[in-house]
């Protein structure tokens, strides 16, 4: 498919797409406030990450989807700046609740990552068939009751498609 795609270039002639270089990100393409704020994120899912490395370990749950944790962030401008952002889905974790304030001493936190701690808890409702996320079944769509609301609205697009049954 490479050699396909540039046919007749001088790229091309090492044979493989695994012996060429990344091009050259266009300047105009950077964006430092953005690169800031996922800079910042990675870092309060550090502190997330190695709060259910603890539970992993400690055989209180087995993957990061069993896990519903409380996470406490002093600054508000980092509060604001994670609050639209779905933070269960970044940490891959069931649920995940964000709260102002600092978690006391039974908070888990970094030493590089001030501010941010994090109270672990096991998610709690049934295991999603199809996403594996932890949910209450109560809120479940009749005809899959199985899986999350988001994953049954997957599945009735995919039937609506007609690509699956």
């Amino acid at each position: 498919a490479y050699l396909s795609r540039h046919e007749g270039k001088k790229e091309a002639v090492t044979g493989s797409v695994h012996l060429e270089q990344f091009p050259a990100t266009p300047e105009h393409w950077q964006d430092p406030v953005l690169a800031k704020k996922w800079q910042d994120v990675r870092k309060v899912r550090a502190v997330v990450t190695g709060a259910l490395e603890l539970e992993r370990a400690a055989k209180r749950i087995g993957s990061s989807l069993e896990a519903a944790p409380e996470v406490y962030i002093e600054n508000p401008e980092l509060l604001a700046l994670l609050v639209g952002l779905d933070m269960s889905e970044i940490c891959i974790t069931s649920e995940l609740t964000l709260k102002s304030g600092d978690a006391g001493a039974d908070g888990f936190n970094l030493a590089d990552v001030p501010g941010v701690s994090v109270i672990p808890a096991r998610a709690s409702g049934i295991k999603c068939a199809r996403s594996w996320k932890y949910f209450d079944p109560a809120t479940a769509d009749k005809d899959f009751s199985d899986v999350t609301p988001r994953d049954a609205q997957a599945l009735r697009e995919l039937q609506a498609l007609g690509t699956w049954a």
